[in-house]
């Protein structure tokens, strides 16, 4: 099982309770696709007791000051292609629509996951795309993100 969380854009209390959340049902990994925000955010993401996964946001717009903070958690980039038990994922931001239904459309991933629209959604376009919605709260007030079973790529969204 992992969590797919998107744009926590700085939401401390939020992020604490996500990942307090996370540790008691030991996902076992975690993928946030951007938004991250502040450097600052590193610390209480590093709280997570299990491999942890991001890529920037068009948000993110200290780019050095995250790479640094977040150097012994992941490497930060602006696209990830991860093969996690079996199952290939592609991670981008979203912000781009044309490139999220390319890699959906390409035969490449099994998932893509993506976010920037602040709304939760999971489709089939020859891939799964999932967008968790937004951890943050601040455009929809809801709190989400997905818990995804990877054996049987079903999925549940979780609202803090």
């Amino acid at each position: 099982m992992i969590a797919i969380m998107a744009d926590s854009h700085d939401n401390i209390p939020v992020i604490k309770e996500a990942v307090d959340f996370l540790n008691r049902e030991r996902v076992d990994m975690v993928l946030h696709a951007g938004d991250l925000i502040s450097p600052f955010t590193a610390k209480d993401f590093n709280e997570l007791k299990m491999p942890f996964e991001a890529i920037f946001g068009n948000n993110d717009g200290e780019r050095d000051g995250l790479r640094a903070a977040y150097s012994n958690i992941c490497d930060l980039d602006e696209f990830k292609v991860l093969e996690v038990d079996g199952v290939s994922i592609a991670m981008i931001h979203g912000h781009q629509e044309e490139l999220v239904d390319c890699l959906a459309r390409c035969g490449k991933y099994d998932v893509v996951v993506r976010g920037h629209s602040h709304q939760s959604s999971v489709e089939e376009k020859g891939s799964l795309i999932i967008d968790p919605g937004e951890l943050c709260g601040y455009v929809s007030g809801k709190k989400t993100f997905i818990l995804l079973d990877l054996d049987d790529l079903s999925h549940e969204l979780v609202e803090l």
